[in-house]
């Protein structure tokens, strides 16, 4: 059973879709799991797929849309803001402890690409989480800077002076996330995002595939691992896919197993298996859903 719900962060209302277990009773303490999207998402695609499924597992689950973006509120739209991003992952924690059935002692995150990252990062100062969980996690802040850094000050250069321009009236400015050009890649990161995203395999209306200009340059800076080698210490499960693209997030995820100071983490790789494949593939899906299953059920237990 699937329920729409609203909470709040700071004045914005966050829509979520919340996931109710078979047999469900109220009267009930159940373990819950928060489940974030990656980056140009929304509740209802590949985090929702995870959320649906853990839940036909006996957990209450919580799929989160980001603040100025899909169903939730927040002005301007289309707005990538990581620190809001880890924000509404708290807030979801919030909400989750107002309910009669959910055990504040038992409830864990899961994200996915850039959602990944953000759960990791909510999940150093946020101590309500008790166990962690990536699919493909990414660092979107690595994403978006490891290029040359001439480049990446060129970028910023160009952010700034949009700056000033929308601050004189100008239009703001509204790039793809995926660029249709990317239909036809090499890079099978950059192919499978036009797949996923921009055909009917993955396409939904909340997913508009328009982002603000100018909030990339907070992306650009935030680094979503910044300080995991001292403050991750819950259970960590992370999987991969080894067939790596653009988004190099099986990179990102060795280096999170490595560097995390989680004393009980594993890394499970699916050598065949692309980043897109543990978007919605239900060979790959399927195989990480037990196995986080597995792992939320010994550490929420």
């Amino acid at each position: 059973m699937k329920k729409n719900v609203t909470f709040k962060n700071r004045t914005i209302d966050v829509a979520g879709d919340l996931y109710l277990p078979p047999n469900f009773d109220e009267s009930r303490k159940y373990a819950a799991i928060v489940t974030v999207h990656p980056g140009s998402s929304c509740k209802e695609q590949t985090a929702g797929i995870y959320a649906s499924k853990l839940a036909e597992r006996g957990f209450v689950t919580l799929s989160v849309n980001a603040s100025y973006q899909g169903e939730s509120g927040g002005e301007p739209r289309n707005i990538e803001d990581p620190a809001m991003r880890v924000e509404d992952i708290r807030c979801a924690i919030d909400y989750l402890t107002t309910l009669p059935y959910i055990d504040e002692d038992r409830i864990g995150a899961l994200g996915v690409c850039a959602g990944g990252g953000y759960v990791v990062n909510a999940s150093m100062t946020e101590r309500r989480i008790k166990a962690v969980g990536t699919s493909v996690g990414a660092n979107i802040g690595r994403v978006n800077n490891e290029g040359p850094a001439e480049e990446v000050i060129k970028t910023l250069e160009m952010i700034s002076k949009q700056r000033t321009a929308e601050a004189r009236g100008a239009e703001p400015l509204i790039v793809p996330w995926v660029p249709c050009e990317n239909k036809d890649a090499e890079d099978i990161d950059l192919r499978e995002a036009y797949q996923y995203y921009l055909t009917p395999r993955g396409q939904h209306p909340n997913s508009t595939n328009e982002l603000r200009f100018i909030s990339m340059g907070s992306v650009i800076a935030f680094d979503a691992f910044h300080r995991i080698d001292k403050l991750l210490t819950q259970p960590l499960q992370i999987i991969v896919g080894a067939k790596g693209g653009a988004f190099k997030s099986f990179q990102d995820g060795k280096e999170l197993y490595e560097r995390a100071a989680s004393k009980e983490k594993d890394l499970l790789i699916f050598e065949d298996a692309s980043h897109y494949d543990l978007y919605d593939n239900p060979r790959y899906v399927d195989q990480a859903v037990e196995k986080f299953t597995e792992f939320f059920g010994k550490y929420l237990k």
